[in-house]
C-alpha cells in the first residue's frame, strides 16, 4: 500500500541522515547528546506534495479514522458509474425528510377506515335493555297521533282492531231488511286507514334485510315516520278542514285532501309498530295496549314495590306515556288545529330519529 511505501522512505531518509553524521538512533554512555547534533532537514524535492504536516496527520491515524462507507451508497455508486461513466454526487437524505416521510399519513387510507367506522356504527345492534327511552317516546306519539285522527273522524289510526270491526258492520248491513248498499264516509274512512297502516307495516320488510335491531334501520324508519306525518300536516293544512267533529255522522274531515291525511298517519303508525315489535321488549308493539295490558295484570311482580321490576315498570310507562301523548295533543289541538299539532309530532319524530344514535351497542357474548 502507499502508506507503508510512505512510512518505509520517511524511516529511511531519517535512518541514513543520522548514519551520515555518525550519530547512532540509541546514544551510548559518554556519546555526544542528541541535542547537540546538527540534523539535515529532509530535501524539499523529496518530501511528497500530499504530506503537508498537520496535526495528528499521521498516515497510519488517517487510516484509522476514516469511515468505510455504507454498502448501499457504494452498490448504488458503482451501478451509476457503470451506466453513465461519470461518478455521481453524492445525496445525503436530511433528517426531517425521513421524519416527514415516515410520519405523513395516507390519506386514502384514513378515508377508507373513516368510512368504514362509520359504516360499522350505523350496521351495529343496540343493546334493547337500554332502549326503553326511544321506545317510550314511541308510545307518547301513538296517543298523540290518535287524538288527532279521533278527534276529527273518530276512527283510531294506530288501532286496527275498531277499524276491522266497523268494515264487518259495513258489510253485513248488505244482509239486513233494509239492504243499505250506501258505502258511508265513516266506513270509507276506516277503510283507509286499515290499507294505510299495513302499507306502512309492510315497509319494515326493509328493516329485516338491514337488520332491525340496527342503529342504521331504527334512525331512518323513524325518519320515514316523521316524512309521513309532515305530509299529513301539510295536507289537512291545504284541505282547510276542521279539527273536531261534533258527531260520528258529521265528521271534520270530508274531503279527499282529508283521505290523504289519514293515509300518511296511518302508515307512519304502521311502520312504528313493526318497528318496536321486532326489537322484542316489555313495550311489544308500542301501539297496541290491549296485550300490554293483560300481561301487566298478571305479571308475577306486580305488587313487589320494594324494588324495580323491568318487565312490570316498561309496562307501565307505555300505558302512562300513550295517556299522556293523547292529553297534550287534545290540549294543543284547540289551539293551533290538526296541521300545526301534526307538525309538532313530526318535529317530536325527528327528535327520536336521532336519539336511536345514542343507544349503546349490543355487547357481544362472552363465551
Amino acid at each position: 500500500m502507499w502508506t507503508d511505501s510512505l512510512v518505509a522512505r520517511f524511516q529511511h531518509k531519517r535512518t541514513s541522515t543520522f548514519f551520515a553524521q555518525g550519530a547512532p538512533l540509541i546514544p551510548r554512555m559518554g556519546s555526544r547528546p542528541i541535542s547537540t547534533m546538527t540534523l539535515d532537514p529532509v530535501p524539499d524535492l523529496e518530501r511528497n506534495s500530499d504530506d503537508q504536516p498537520q496535526p495528528c496527520d499521521s498516515p497510519v491515524n488517517r487510516a484509522e479514522h476514516v469511515p468505510a462507507p455504507p454498502i448501499s451508497q457504494v452498490t448504488a455508486t458503482t451501478v451509476d458509474e457503470k451506466q453513465t461513466g461519470e461518478k455521481p454526487t453524492p445525496q445525503v437524505a436530511s433528517k426531517h425528510d425521513t421524519s416527514l416521510a415516515q410520519v405523513t399519513p395516507d390519506i386514502e387510507s384514513i378515508q377508507r377506515l373513516g368510512m368504514r367506522s362509520i359504516r360499522s356504527f350505523f350496521m351495529e345492534e343496540i343493546d334493547t335493555a337500554q332502549a326503553a327511552a326511544p321506545l317510550t317516546a314511541y308510545c307518547f306519539m301513538t296517543g298523540f297521533i290518535d287524538a288527532v285522527s279521533f278527534s276529527a273522524i273518530f276512527v283510531w289510526c294506530a288501532f286496527q282492531t275498531g277499524n276491522s270491526v266497523q268494515l264487518a258492520l259495513a258489510l253485513a248491513r248488505l244482509f239486513n231488511g233494509q239492504h243499505d248498499t250506501s258505502f258511508h264516509i265513516a266506513d270509507q274512512q276506516a277503510l283507509c286507514s286499515l290499507l294505510c297502516f299495513v302499507s306502512g307495516a309492510f315497509i319494515g320488510r326493509i328493516g329485516d334485510k338491514i337488520g332491525c335491531k340496527t342503529r342504521a334501520w331504527l334512525t331512518l324508519g323513524t325518519l320515514i315516520q316523521t316524512l309521513f306525518t309532515i305530509g299529513g300536516a301539510i295536507t289537512i293544512w291545504q284541505s282547510g278542514s276542521g279539527s273536531v267533529a261534533d258527531n260520528r255522522g258529521d265528521p271534520a274531515w270530508n274531503n279527499t285532501l282529508s283521505f290523504v291525511t289519514i293515509g300518511f298517519i296511518s302508515a307512519s303508525m304502521g311502520l312504528q309498530g313493526i318497528m318496536g315489535k321486532r326489537l322484542n321488549t316489555q313495550f311489544t308493539t308500542t301501539v297496541v295496549l290491549t296485550t300490554t295490558w293483560c300481561e301487566l295484570m298478571t305479571e308475577p311482580q306486580l305488587f313487589n314495590f320494594r324494588r324495580l321490576v323491568v318487565a312490570r315498570d316498561h309496562k307501565v310507562m307505555a300505558i302512562l306515556f300513550l295517556f299522556i301523548g293523547g292529553f297534550i295533543s287534545r290540549a294543543i289541538l284547540d289551539k293551533i288545529g290538526s296541521g300545526g299539532t301534526l307538525g309538532v309530532g313530526a318535529g317530536i319524530r325527528l327528535i327520536i330519529a336521532f336519539w336511536w344514535l345514542l343507544i349503546p351497542a349490543k355487547k357481544a357474548a362472552q363465551k
